[in-house]
């Protein structure tokens, strides 16, 4: 861009001239407005910063006149004029007279007076021409000599212009006005580094009027000033300075927009000029428009009243600020101002005084602010208030974050502690913590959490009030008690129970802990404690089970720890003081024996399962069995209190004896389980079986040790020799009494002790009699030697006929299957073996069984009797072979009608082949196929076959129902057909020789 461009004035200026380039403004070529240059001043304008400045600072010192300049300004317009007047007439004169008189003539005269009239009217022009400077330099001095640039007025202007008899349009005072103008605008704003103050715009608007410049001529001064600045900025050298230079820049934008308001448009061309875009003023606007409203907050506090915010409201729309960019800056001020009171409330608080009631003042404070804020939202005038009248926030704060959280949890907790001081809180300070919660941006649950912390210790403070006073003793209700503290405090009474229940915990462990056991006095006590606290039963029983639980639960670990050899009498003694002087329920005590015991049990399990043989296997579980019967079963007994020595006999009731009676029957099936059953004389001491692992195994695992050992029972222990020899030890029936212990350790029932037993007898006869039974034929010799292998396993006669019928019926299926693949089987063969009770439909697959089904019609089609039964084909049939009869009739019609033409074929080749009877079969097939599915006379190439097929079946003598049927179908008419019977009545001609047809 070329800075030296020349502004050139409005249309309103009847001869356009060229504006001036003040010296100010450094220009590279000033304007010449006469003859005479003029002269270039350099110096420096200080910024106004108040109404009461030293104008010559700003405008210069006052100019001196010449002595032509101080004529005109002595003499006014009138008589200058006159005078001007009356030297050119006397210069007329003079010259007419001095021609006259030298020489000698009259129009020598005349020439004279032109000469001499000449000279004076150029007098008088010069007189004139400097009237303009004069007008000028008055100008300047009297603004130079107002003590304030406020204090010019128009109307002065208008005289001094009016004195000299010049205008506003005139070139020399016109710029004279603009070098005025263009001074103190570029005086009034501050420099690049300093915020606008906000007076500015009013300012220059008012000193633009008092000079009476036009606004075009004004604009021209902002636009030059912005020359001004952007060569500075090209000129300097430093990031700094630059940066100055642009805000400088951006002020002078944002205060030349608001002096010419909607005129600024075309007045102030910012893009055309200096080629900044829309979005470069727009943020020019918006910067300087917040610095002036931030200025203008900063007179804003904690007492804000209504014309404040009528008058902030009245600056933004002034300032041209968006509502939101003012709603979060009023926002944020307030933030602040609410910022201050937290720092200071943190400071006491953090301070050794820690004076409290100072910290409360602050908050006091915030909240007085809040809800003043809040009243002034819901003004009735309301709409002319600053945006962002609201409750306070701080968010996007100093306080915003979860670094600063804590402090303010710690100013909520101290003043929630101060609310309740007095034992008790009040409704309003409830609603200042909600207000203080909402300001602080706490959670609910944080702010439940803080408030929980602190009323739970007034509370308990309160109960022990109450308790040593003896009031909460002496309330007829002592749960009418506790809920009216609970409303005082606004406390959760859910929360009041726990705190009950940790009371009552609190008095058990410290008597439980100083005797290990508790007196009837310590009962009682806590009998007090349960019923002035309201502790349900349920909460006492579920504290004495953990606390003293615990207790019982380490001389459990203790006593079973000491092993099969160390559970002594003092061990018993123990147990017994535990289980009855910790005063818990025998269910309570079980439970914890249980869960001990059974950790035990799981321990021996996990090794047997580690065991590498089935007999290391055995070894682990008989230790286990012997620990339940020596230590778990004595144990059990001083947990009841009960003697080991005799067990205690109850008499069956009617429907035990009756269950006993079926289980007798299914013990007694095998003879592994005659061996186990229960009996007097075998079971010596027995083991308990309360506790078992019925709930801690799945039922395969439990069935599966048990099953290890049954098999240790019947085979003896194994014992390896070197050479890979190995010796097995028969044992006695002895360890049947350690299996049905085992049986009671591992929780298995009556019903699952047999089906183990009953499914190992079954696979031990499904081995041998698989080999028995290797072709699936049952023979006499077969039967016997199944029966003796039955006797010697000891499986009941129903299981082992089961299980041969199983293995017979597998054999027979896979010879079924054989034969329907193959076609070897017919439908008659399928008849026989369900009358045998053979199950077909199980041992034949459906596809098979479909194949045989096509078969067998097609058997039908191809049988040369032209007979079909359809009950038979489309009914038994199917059921025979279990098809679906809606399957089986699709069947029969899809062959059906392949096999019609498929039969005429067949029935002509035969005939060209001399094979009468293949065509009379034939043709009975096309009649048993046109019985499933009714057809249309037929058509062939060679009529006379047809007819030579029909004579060959009418000498076959047919039924009459049979050959009317085949006339019909072979297109045979009745005269033709009498023809073929009149040649058949003369007899068959000789086999022998060549019969001879009809055509």
């Amino acid at each position: 861009m070329n800075p030296t461009i020349l502004l050139t004035t409005t249309p309103s200026s009847p001869h356009p001239t060229p504006l001036l380039f003040t010296p100010f403004l450094t220009t590279s070529a000033p304007l010449r407005l006469s003859s005479a240059p003029l002269r270039r001043y350099r110096y420096k304008i200080s910024p106004i910063r108040s109404s009461s400045v030293n104008t010559a600072e700003v405008f210069g010192e006052k100019r001196e006149l010449t002595g032509v300049q101080s004529l005109v300004d002595a003499v006014s317009p009138p008589i200058r004029i006159a005078g001007s007047a009356i030297v050119f007439a006397a210069a007329v004169a003079a010259g007419y007279g001095l021609g006259a008189r030298f020489g000698g003539s009259r129009n020598a005269g005349l020439g004279g007076a032109v000469v001499v009239g000449a000279a004076g009217a150029g007098a008088a022009y010069a007189l004139n021409s400097c009237v303009p400077q004069v007008a000028a330099a008055n100008l300047h001095n009297y603004v130079v000599g107002c003590d304030d640039p406020g204090a010019v007025k128009k109307e002065d202007v208008e005289a001094i212009a009016n004195k000299y008899g010049v205008s506003k349009q005139d070139e020399a005072f016109s710029a004279e006005l603009c070098d005025i103008y263009c001074r103190f605008v570029s005086a009034v704003l501050p420099p690049g580094n300093e915020d606008l103050k906000g007076n500015e715009v009013e300012t220059i608007i008012q000193f633009k009027n008092s000079l009476g410049i036009d606004d075009p001529d004004a604009a021209a001064m902002h636009m030059e000033i912005g020359r001004r600045l952007f060569r500075e900025r090209l000129e300097t050298g430093s990031r700094e300075a630059d940066i100055e230079q642009r805000r400088a820049f951006q002020k002078l934008i944002y205060v030349s927009n608001l002096v010419f308001g909607e005129a600024s448009g075309f007045l102030l061309p910012w893009k055309r000029v200096f080629k900044v875009t829309d979005s470069q003023v727009e943020v020019a606007v918006r910067d300087n428009a917040q610095r002036l409203y931030a200025f203008k907050l900063e007179s804003i506090s904690q007492d804000i009243d209504v014309n404040q915010l009528v008058s902030l409201r009245e600056a933004q729309i002034l300032y041209r600020l968006s509502d939101e960019l003012a709603e979060d800056m009023f926002r944020e001020h307030t933030r602040k101002l609410v910022e201050q009171n937290i720092s200071s409330a943190l400071s006491v608080l953090k301070s050794r005084s820690r004076e409290v009631h100072r910290v409360i003042e602050e908050l006091d404070k915030i909240l007085s602010f809040n809800s003043l804020l809040i009243s002034l939202k819901s003004h009735p005038n309301a709409s002319s208030f600053a945006r962002g009248v609201g409750p306070v926030s701080l968010i996007d704060g100093e306080y915003h974050g979860d670094r600063k959280i804590d402090e303010l949890k710690l100013l909520y907790k101290t003043y929630i502690t101060d609310a309740l001081a007095g034992g008790r809180l009040e409704e309003n300070k409830l609603a200042a913590l909600n207000q203080i919660k909402n300001i602080f941006g706490l959670g609910r649950r944080e702010a439940e959490s803080i408030a929980l912390e602190v009323t739970s210790q007034v509370y308990r403070r309160r109960l022990q009030q109450a308790v040593s006073s003896g009031d909460l003793t002496a309330s007829d209700s002592k749960a009418a008690y506790l809920q009216n503290l609970c409303e005082e405090l606004h406390f959760d009474p859910e929360k009041a129970v726990e705190i009950h229940e940790e009371i009552y915990r609190r008095k058990l462990q410290r008597l439980v802990a100083d005797k290990g056991e508790l007196s009837d006095e310590d009962v009682k006590t806590l009998e007090q404690i349960q019923i002035m606290f309201c502790i349900p039963k349920q909460t006492v029983e579920a504290a004495h089970a953990d606390i003293c639980g615990s207790l019982f639960e380490k001389v459990v670990k203790e006593a079973i720890a000491s092993g099969v050899d160390g559970y002594d009498a003092e061990i018993k003694k123990a147990v017994r003081k535990a289980a009855f002087g910790l005063r818990l329920t025998r269910e309570v005590a079980m439970s914890i024996a249980s869960k001990a015991v059974r950790k035990i049990f799981i321990s021996y399990i996990q090794r047997a399962r580690a065991a590498g043989s089935r007999t290391a296997s055995a070894k682990e579980l008989k230790k286990m069995i012997a620990f339940n019967s020596l230590v778990v079963t004595e144990l059990i007994s001083d947990i009841k209190g009960e003697s080991t020595d005799t067990s205690p006999e109850e008499e069956p009731t009617k429907e035990e004896e009756q269950q006993q009676t079926e289980d007798d029957e299914e013990w007694e099936s095998l003879q592994s389980l005659r061996k186990v059953k229960p009996s007097k004389n075998t079971m010596g001491k027995p083991g308990q079986k309360e506790i078992t692992l019925k709930d801690d195994l799945p039922d395969r695992d439990r069935a599966d040790l048990y099953k290890t050992y049954l098999l240790f029972c019947l085979t003896g222990e194994v014992t390896r020799i070197p050479f890979g020899a190995q010796i097995t030890t028969k044992k006695d029936d002895s360890e049947y009494v350690n299996l049905s212990q085992l049986g009671g350790i591992l929780g298995l029932d009556d019903k699952e002790i047999v089906e183990v037993h009953r499914s190992l007898a079954e696979q031990a006869f499904r081995q041998e009699a698989e080999v028995i039974l290797a072709d699936g034929q049952l023979t006499k010799a077969r039967i016997e030697q199944l029966n003796e292998l039955q006797k010697n396993v000891g499986l009941p006669p129903q299981y082992a006929q089961k299980i041969i019928k199983n293995i017979t019926s597998s054999k027979l299926s896979a010879a079924l299957e054989t034969a329907a693949g193959r076609g070897r089987l017919s439908i008659k063969e399928i008849r026989e073996l369900k009358e045998n009770g053979v199950d077909v439909d199980n041992m034949i697959s459906g596809s098979l069984r479909e194949n045989l089904f096509k078969k067998t019609v097609d058997d039908i089609f191809s049988s040369g009797t032209g007979d079909f039964d359809e009950e038979e084909v489309f009914e038994k049939i199917p059921k025979d072979l279990n098809i679906s009869e809606t399957k089986a009739r699709g069947v029969v019609l899809e062959l059906a009608k392949s096999r019609l033409s498929n039969s005429l074929l067949q029935a002509v080749a035969l005939l060209r082949q001399r094979n009468h009877k293949g065509v009379v079969n034939s043709l009975n097939d096309l009649l048993a196929c046109d019985k499933a599915v009714p057809s249309t006379p037929m058509s062939w190439e060679v009529p006379e076959e047809l007819a030579d097929l029909f004579l060959v079946y009418m000498k076959s003598d047919p039924d009459a129902e049979k050959l009317a049927r085949v006339q019909y179908l072979l297109n045979i008419s009745d005269s033709t057909a009498e023809a073929l019977r009149a040649m058949k009545d003369r007899g068959l001609p000789n086999e022998a020789a060549k019969e001879d047809f009809v055509f």
